[in-house]
């Protein structure tokens, strides 16, 4: 039984060989962000409109997540200088769901595409703020279930629905996958980031920015603890 080898499939498996060679050499990023001081209370949010649809949940304010542990959730650690990787997906999802944004903070590839879905069956309106990349003011009425969107510039854009005043987002698009957000516990892991120091900025939306120093080691998980404070 002969083997037919096609230039495609010679290249495929050197590049993938070269691909598991260089996640091999890379290290990895991890840790947890905290509260300073109590935890605070719960903010519950007033639902004024299409009560039928957004008023099946309680709403609470998403602008500081702090859990019992004093784990920060929504915060964006991202390794600053960090060349190359590979994004997990090019595609990215958005959802208003319940009159929410789920989830509250997105990551998008700067060469790839947010679709923002519509899950609710009414009319939605996205609006973002934006410095870098043009701003979207667009409706969404219920027959349109998706919208893509792309953001080809790196920058954290805070993101409204004008039809719902209390649902907001942050659309994090970045040029490089050495990002994460934590989880509700302020836990994170960045992996796969080349060996190297590194300046990694901490950012909450309204707990504010630090930068700390991190060197990673090939095959080794570096680790970061940072606790914000309010200003």
């Amino acid at each position: 039984m002969k083997v037919v080898w096609t230039i495609s499939a010679i290249m495929g498996l050197i590049l993938g060989s070269m691909s598991l060679a260089l996640a091999q050499d890379t290290g990895s990023l991890s840790g947890r962000i905290t509260f300073a001081g109590d935890p605070p209370a719960k903010k519950k949010l007033d639902i004024t409109k299409d009560k039928e649809v957004c008023g099946t949940v309680e709403h609470f304010d998403e602008s500081l997540v702090v859990g019992s542990d004093k784990g920060v959730a929504n915060v964006v650690v991202t390794v600053l200088g960090a060349k190359g990787g590979k994004f997990a997906s090019q595609k990215v999802e958005l959802d208003q769901k319940g009159c929410r944004y789920t989830p509250h903070v997105v990551v998008v590839p700067t060469t790839g595409q947010l679709d923002i879905l519509n899950s609710d069956g009414i009319l939605h309106n996205i609006h973002t703020y934006s410095t870098a990349n043009p701003s979207i003011n667009k409706a969404q009425p219920k027959f349109k279930k998706v919208l893509t969107e792309k953001f080809g510039k790196p920058e954290i854009i805070k993101t409204s629905c004008d039809a719902h005043a209390w649902m907001t987002a942050w659309i994090v698009a970045t040029d490089h996958p050495f990002v994460g957000v934590t989880d509700e516990k302020g836990n994170f892991t960045i992996k796969d980031v080349p060996p190297g120091t590194y300046k990694v900025e901490i950012w909450h939306e309204t707990l504010g920015k630090q930068v700390k120093d991190v060197s990673v080691k090939a095959k080794e998980g570096a680790k970061l603890t940072v606790e914000l404070a309010k200003k």
